[in-house]
């Protein structure tokens, strides 16, 4: 059957193959099949085309011309004020980094720098985050979904649930603090959060959104608020302390602790209530927490060693941060003994302490006065810097030179009776004398009379000269040359000075500039060591005084001091040393009045050993006696040094001269050459006069007899300045300093 079809009026009409239309072709049967129209319409996919251009150029063009916008309003809104954000108090910290003291800003502001990984409890920083900002760390400075639950919830309920602003949102808040809330407010802080969130990192933002978060009043940021509120830092906080510094920022005037506790507790315990619904705790924590009670008042600042923090923001500037050697809980434990010990001695009466670690010479604690408040005690004036009369304090060091000059030594007998020297005759405190006495027990009993005759001996001018050198600044009265009264107190000196120089007895003859103020650099500490006197006196010394007879009820050996007492009762000192630290205590009147009955030994030492004892650690042994330190009894002592006789007393018969060195010369170079075997180095030491035997000393050290030609053959010390002493039967000698090379 040919294919054909009916028209309406019974005609038969042909139909025509599609192949016959010109430019048609026919459909395949497989397009048919499956119900799609093969048909290619002309210009349908030119015009497709087209419109999906067009919606592509004008999404890049909004996109462009909103981030236009966007950039200009940037601009318009000028640079982040990130600047004057970091500005915080200066604080000033301990060797370990805790708090000493803070200093307000110049508005008054306590705002304290804040490093969230160090300085803040883990706990506050997940109710924070849960609270705030939950993911804080996947968004980029505005989280959307918390912006659109804000406005469902903002829809539904008609007032604000839940802020939709981020923890960077609120620190662009706090940057450029607005007073009226509105949409222009809003968007600023979301444009301000993107900016910060370009220009810093989450941890940044975190640290500076915890110190410049308020908490009522001018308290700003984390740390301040735990200080002030809980007296503490924030490093460990309870349940109720963590929730309670969440609340605070969110209304931190309405919530004040000091002026509405109430309010803040039922912040807090809304934070609480968030908290268990979220799952972030248990009820049972939260009910713990809310039967905690709320701090209704505030706690002073933390102001500990402010003479030394005082000071130090005196010569530090522009520095945020300033880190002291100073121990926080050893000064923490000296002040209140300061405080104590001064009101039992009377009124106006101050105490001045300082620890001196002895290997490093860091000052380990600075108590400058009893009570930095108390202004009948003038409690501002740093002590530890004045300078007073030390009293029989420098004793030490003129019976360390004559150790060191090899003519007495510890168990030499000495005289204890009167003397004069002009019209100087000195008198020993008790208004009596021993007579015949050993060095040893004259240095422990302070006798002025056996201090004074080995001054004598020693020189005045070489002790102060030789304090000087190792750092001690003895201040003479104007125009006046040191003399044998500096040896009973006639010179000014610092406690700080008198510490240093003690420093160096357990040091073994050397001393170190003291050390305050750490540096960022601690690799760049170019304080070099200062001689004070040979290893071995600077031992016998030491060894000497840890003999010395302690305060009532302290134990023996333990501890080496000594005392001290100014003319007319004015200074009242001790101090003392053991392996580890030496600490000097200064007592008396700041205004230089006499005290009656101010002794060293019994308003000072019990402050020493009290000092000792609330470090919280054992007494650590003084070093061992060094090479060449003579160890001996009296009666196996050389001849010479078993009694000290003066210069002026010297048993003589006949014609006797004092012996002489002859050769070397003082002063003179001698040349030494070592390579051709010990028997060419040997020097040649020759001696006229004295009466034999007579004992050569080598630095101090004795090295055997000269023969009776007055003469012997040493061998000299390594390079450097060598000191060679002869002492005849009777005491008498003489010395030469020769320098070998």
């Amino acid at each position: 059957m040919s294919e054909g079809g009916t028209s309406g009026d019974g005609r038969t009409t042909e139909l025509h193959s599609p192949s016959s239309w010109p430019g048609l072709t026919r459909p395949s049967t497989a397009a048919r099949e499956d119900g799609v129209d093969a048909r290619v319409k002309p210009g349908h996919d030119e015009r497709g085309g087209r419109v999906a251009k067009r919606l592509v150029a004008l999404a890049l063009l909004l996109i462009l011309v909103i981030t236009t916008a966007l950039t200009v309003y940037t601009i318009s809104l000028g640079p982040l004020p990130l600047r004057e954000a970091r500005a915080v108090s200066t604080t000033v910290v301990d060797r370990h980094g805790k708090l000493l003291r803070a200093y307000a800003m110049a508005d008054g502001r306590w705002r304290l720098p804040v490093s969230a990984k160090k300085d803040v409890d883990p706990t506050y920083l997940k109710l924070l985050f849960a609270y705030e900002d939950q993911r804080f760390f996947d968004h980029h400075g505005v989280d959307p979904r918390a912006l659109a639950r804000a406005a469902i919830q903002l829809g539904s309920h008609g007032h604000i649930v839940s802020g939709g602003s981020t923890i960077t949102m609120q620190l662009a808040r706090l940057l450029e603090p607005r007073r009226q809330r509105s949409l222009h407010a809003k968007l600023r802080q979301i444009v301000r959060a993107l900016e910060l969130e370009q220009k810093l990192g989450k941890d940044e933002i975190l640290d500076l959104y915890l110190t410049l978060a308020p908490y009522g009043g001018n308290l700003e940021g984390i740390r301040a608020a735990s200080i002030a509120y809980f007296g503490k830092e924030p490093k460990r906080l309870s349940l109720a302390e963590a929730a309670l510094l969440v609340a605070l920022p969110q209304s931190p005037e309405t919530r004040r602790l000091d002026r509405h506790p109430e309010a803040a507790r039922r912040g807090r315990d809304r934070v609480l209530d968030r908290m268990v619904s979220e799952n972030v705790i248990s009820a049972e924590e939260a009910a713990q927490a809310k039967a905690q009670a709320v701090p209704a008042f505030r706690k002073p600042m933390p102001i500990l060693a402010p003479h030394a923090a005082d000071q130090a923001t005196a010569i530090v500037k522009d520095q945020p941060i300033i880190r002291l050697t100073l121990d926080a809980s050893l000064q923490k434990v000296l002040e209140p003994l300061a405080r104590d010990r001064a009101i039992a001695l009377g009124p106006s009466v101050s105490v001045g302490m300082i620890v001196i670690d002895n290997d490093s010479g860091d000052v380990l604690a600075h108590v400058g006065s009893a009570d930095y408040f108390d202004e009948k005690r003038a409690g501002q004036v740093d002590m530890t810097r004045a300078v007073r009369s030390p009293g029989s304090t420098l004793k030490p060091f003129i019976y360390g030179l004559a150790f060191e000059d090899g003519f007495v030594h510890p168990e030499s007998l000495i005289e204890d009776r009167p003397v004069r020297f002009g019209s100087y005759a000195p008198e020993n405190f008790d208004m009596t004398f021993q007579g015949t006495v050993p060095v040893r027990k004259a240095l422990q009993l302070s006798l002025n009379v056996p201090a004074i005759v080995l001054l004598d001996r020693v020189g005045a001018s070489r002790l102060s000269s030789r304090l000087k050198q190792a750092g001690g600044n003895l201040v003479l009265p104007k125009d006046e040359a040191p003399g044998l009264a500096m040896g009973l107190g006639g010179v000014g000196v610092t406690l700080q000075d008198l510490a240093q120089l003690y420093a160096g007895f357990p040091r073994l003859g050397t001393t170190r500039p003291l050390r305050e103020i750490m540096t960022a650099d601690e690799k760049g500490d170019a304080r070099e060591p200062m001689r004070l006197m040979d290893p071995a006196a600077a031992w016998q010394v030491g060894n000497v005084l840890l003999g010395t007879p302690p305060p009532e009820n302290a134990a023996r050996n333990r501890i080496a001091f000594k005392t001290g007492t100014s003319y007319g009762y004015r200074d009242a000192w001790s101090v003392g040393f053991d392996g580890r630290v030496t600490i000097g205590v200064w007592v008396g009147r700041p205004d230089g009045a006499p005290v009656p009955g101010l002794i060293g030994r019994v308003a000072a030492a019990p402050i020493l050993f009290d000092a000792f004892a609330r470090s919280g650690k054992l007494p650590a042994a003084l070093p061992k006696p060094p090479k060449g330190a003579l160890v001996a009894s009296n009666s196996k002592l050389p001849l010479p040094l078993r009694r000290f006789r003066p210069v002026g007393e010297l048993v003589r018969t006949g014609a006797e001269q004092a012996p002489h060195i002859q050769f070397p010369l003082n002063g003179s170079r001698i040349d030494v050459d070592r390579s051709a075997g010990p028997e060419a180095s040997v020097m040649p030491v020759k001696v006229s006069g004295g009466v034999l035997p007579l004992t050569m000393l080598v630095n101090g050290l004795p090295v055997g007899e000269i023969d009776s030609r007055r003469q012997r053959l040493i061998d000299p010390p390594g390079p450097g300045f060598a000191r060679l002493t002869v002492i005849d039967a009777t005491g008498a000698a003489d010395t030469v300093v020769v320098r070998i090379q």
